[in-house]
């Protein structure tokens, strides 16, 4: 029979490999993540700065505008299906996120400009805009601001909400405001996060009740699944999830009539 001793040892020797084969495994995961991310987007000197975009397919020009912890690659994942049905879908990274750098001015209203900057770049007039999430309020932006909008979508948009109106999610204590922050700020705890701690990533990253993705189809929880794992790595978006954050806390209602 083991000693108390012996015990001790072998789950210190345990604790040591299975800490080894963790890092090991982030290790991998992380670079596979940046190769996924290199040579699949452009960067592109527009009137409001460089701006990271990706394209796929051909005729209607289509904007996607990524929500929270997204990027060029969040948008692709929604458009490409679309590109499938006739539409030149162009997904861009918005500030903060990934290749395109956060200016002073990060608001609704300047990421609208920048977005209307990179369809001149790229010699677009018009455009039909998809905002997401975290997309909308620039997405509205766009649609109120200029006039190169050919059609506005929105997808569980972040919005503005009247006072009298229910929360649509709870308020977030100090202790979990301070978690988040730590998993936004480090590619290691979001790692540790989105493996052992999913819902709590789906709930407070993608805004999404896990509970909707638990009876949602295979295809729709797979595609959750990819896009909880693309967020890698969070350092490349953590300024962009931080603007998000503080744009969904002081919210205006926009003149949509």
């Amino acid at each position: 029979m083991l000693q108390p001793s012996s015990l001790g040892v072998l789950a210190l020797i345990v604790l040591i490999l299975v800490s080894v084969w963790g890092y090991l495994a982030f290790r991998r995961g992380l670079s596979a993540s940046r190769q996924r991310l290199r040579s699949t987007s452009r960067v592109i000197d527009t009137a409001c700065g460089p701006i990271e975009y990706a394209e796929i397919g051909s005729g209607i020009p289509l904007l996607i505008v990524h929500g929270a912890g997204g990027g060029f690659d969040q948008g692709m994942e929604l458009g490409r299906p679309l590109a499938d049905q006739g539409f030149r879908v162009i997904a861009m990274s918005r500030f903060g996120y990934l290749g395109t750098p956060l200016p002073a001015d990060a608001s609704p209203a300047a990421q609208a400009a920048a977005h209307a900057a990179l369809l001149d770049a790229l010699g677009l007039p018009r455009a039909a805009i998809l905002g997401g999430s975290a997309g909308a309020p620039s997405a509205m932006q766009f649609a109120i601001r200029h006039p190169g909008c050919a059609a506005l979508v929105l997808l569980v948009p972040l919005a503005y909400k009247p006072p009298e109106a229910a929360p649509s999610a709870p308020v977030l204590s100090p202790w979990a405001e301070k978690l988040l922050a730590a998993i936004v700020g480090s590619n290691a705890a979001y790692w540790i996060a989105a493996r052992f701690a999913r819902n709590m990533v789906i709930k407070r990253v993608l805004a999404t009740p896990p509970q909707v993705v638990r009876f949602a189809t295979p295809a729709e929880r797979a595609r959750v699944s990819r896009i909880v794992d693309g967020i890698m790595p969070i350092s490349s978006r953590a300024q962009g999830l931080l603007n998000d954050a503080r744009m969904a806390a002081s919210l205006t209602r926009y003149e949509l009539e």
